[in-house]
């Protein structure tokens, strides 16, 4: 347990901290993750501790598919409303093009964000934890730790979407009220992807939604801007 965390500490920090070429954070992310697997198994998991086992992963792929089938519909509903529309609306899109989104929907997204993430929270902590202590322990634990590691992304958050900067201003304990709220929200949406996890059996679950949540929003905010 305490090696996988000291693995996602420093990945955060790289991630945040390091180069910013994408090449560079997919090939870290991939290596991250199957340290992380590694950790898993030295520690006597195996590969159904990870949601990963053979005979789980179409019942998974199902649950991921249905998933991301109601995202789309949900942002769509959203993107054809006036309020909606603007819970899309970020700053980090006025430079981006069409390149940039595909690079972010389809590598950065699914495997510097996603495939690290769903490893680690619902993966291998879930995992280890749910063998020690039970389902409660391994989901409030690796929920909580997944509030904690959106801290970093979420510095500048307020500046970026008008939508929270209207909410907390542009102060700096607004700003902290922000990150505040995102670890929260995150750490809520953890819950959520533990028990899709749960349920399904599969971490395919929790990885569709991730990837749909963050990638169609990348989407169809860029298709608003």
């Amino acid at each position: 347990m305490g090696l996988t965390l000291a693995v996602l500490a420093a990945a955060n920090v790289a991630a945040h901290v390091g180069p910013a070429d994408a090449a560079v954070r997919t090939g870290a992310a991939v290596g991250v993750t199957a340290l992380l697997l590694g950790v898993l198994r030295w520690a006597g998991g195996t590969w159904a501790d990870a949601g990963l086992a053979r005979g789980t992963l179409a019942r998974g792929a199902r649950w991921a598919l249905a998933l991301i089938g109601i995202v789309a519909a949900v942002y769509l509903v959203a993107a054809l409303l006036p309020a909606g529309r603007t819970l899309f609306e970020d700053r980090r899109y006025a430079g981006m093009d069409g390149g940039e989104l595909a690079l972010r929907v389809l590598v950065l997204v699914p495997v510097a964000t996603v495939l690290v993430e769903e490893t680690a929270f619902r993966g291998v902590l879930y995992g280890l934890v749910r063998q020690a202590r039970g389902t409660v322990w391994a989901t409030c634990g690796s929920s909580v730790l997944f509030g904690l590691w959106h801290v970093l992304p979420s510095l500048g958050l307020a500046s970026a979407k008008p939508a929270l900067g209207g909410v907390f201003g542009g102060s700096g304990a607004g700003a902290a009220l922000a990150v505040l709220s995102a670890v929260l929200f995150t750490a809520a949406a953890g819950v959520l992807f533990c028990e899709l996890r749960r349920r399904s059996g599969s971490l395919l679950a929790p990885l569709g939604l991730h990837w749909a949540v963050n990638a169609l929003g990348y989407l169809v905010g860029f298709v608003l801007r």
